[in-house]
C-alpha cells in the first residue's frame, strides 16, 4: 500500500482513511495502529495524538460511515417523495448501495464489534440513520388499518434486517457463495412480498 502525504491538520482523516483501507483488505482485527500510521505515512507516536488505540480509530471509521449512512438515507427518502411506497422502498435499496460504495465504513459500523454507545457523536450519529427508515416506516403504516398495523419500528426492523441479510449473504463477496439472482433484485423482491403481505402492494404489482 502506497504511503500518503499528509498536510498540517489533516493527519487525524489521513489515519481514518489510512484504516478504512486495512479493515477493507483485512478485516477490523487484521491490522494493527503501527501498520496504520505506517500507511499513513508518519510515526506510531503521531498516531497517539489523535486515537487512544486502534478501536478509538475504528469508532471514527464508523462514526464518518454513520454520518455517511445517514444523508444517504436521507437522500434516498426524499427521492421517494410524495410517495410514501417510493420512499420506503429507496430507503431500503439505499442499505445496499451503500455496503457497496463503502465497504470499509460498512465494516466498521458493523462488523467490528464497536458499539454505538461508544460515545454520543456516534450514537447519535447511528441514531439518525435508523430514524429515516423509522419515518419512512410510519408514513407508509398510514395507509395500513389500525388495527393490522404494526408498530413502525418493528415494520423497519424488518426492512433493515432483510437488507442487512442480503448485504451480508450475497452483495459482498463472501468466497464460494453466489445467488442466481443479483442482489438488488432480491431485496426488491423480499421487500415487494413483505409490503403485499401487510396490503401495502396488490396481489397484481
Amino acid at each position: 500500500m502506497a504511503k500518503r502525504g499528509y498536510h498540517h491538520g489533516n493527519l487525524r482523516q489521513a489515519l481514518v482513511e489510512a484504516a478504512l483501507e486495512l479493515i477493507e483488505e483485512r478485516g477490523p482485527q487484521g491490522f494493527t495502529l503501527s501498520e496504520a500510521a505506517k500507511s499513513a505515512g508518519v510515526t506510531p507516536a503521531a498516531v497517539y495524538r489523535h486515537f487512544e488505540g486502534r478501536e478509538d480509530l475504528i469508532a471514527e471509521a464508523a462514526l464518518q460511515g454513520y454520518e455517511i449512512f445517514a444523508d444517504l438515507m436521507q437522500y434516498a427518502y426524499d427521492s421517494g417523495q410524495p410517495s410514501a411506497l417510493r420512499s420506503f422502498e429507496a430507503t431500503g435499496r439505499a442499505y445496499l448501495a451503500f455496503a457497496r460504495k463503502y465497504p470499509g465504513h460498512y465494516v466498521a459500523m458493523f462488523e467490528s464489534g464497536i458499539s454505538i454507545n461508544r460515545t454520543p457523536e456516534l450514537a447519535m450519529a447511528a441514531a439518525r440513520a435508523s430514524q429515516v427508515l423509522e419515518r419512512a416506516a410510519v408514513a407508509l403504516s398510514e395507509h395500513i388499518p389500525r388495527e393490522k398495523r404494526p408498530p413502525p419500528q418493528m415494520f423497519s426492523a424488518h426492512i433493515w434486517a432483510m437488507s442487512h441479510g442480503v448485504v451480508e449473504l450475497f452483495a459482498r463477496g463472501a468466497p464460494g457463495r453466489q445467488s442466481p439472482f443479483p442482489p438488488e433484485e432480491l431485496l426488491e423482491s423480499g421487500i415487494g412480498i413483505y409490503l403485499r403481505g401487510l396490503g401495502l402492494i396488490p396481489p397484481d404489482e
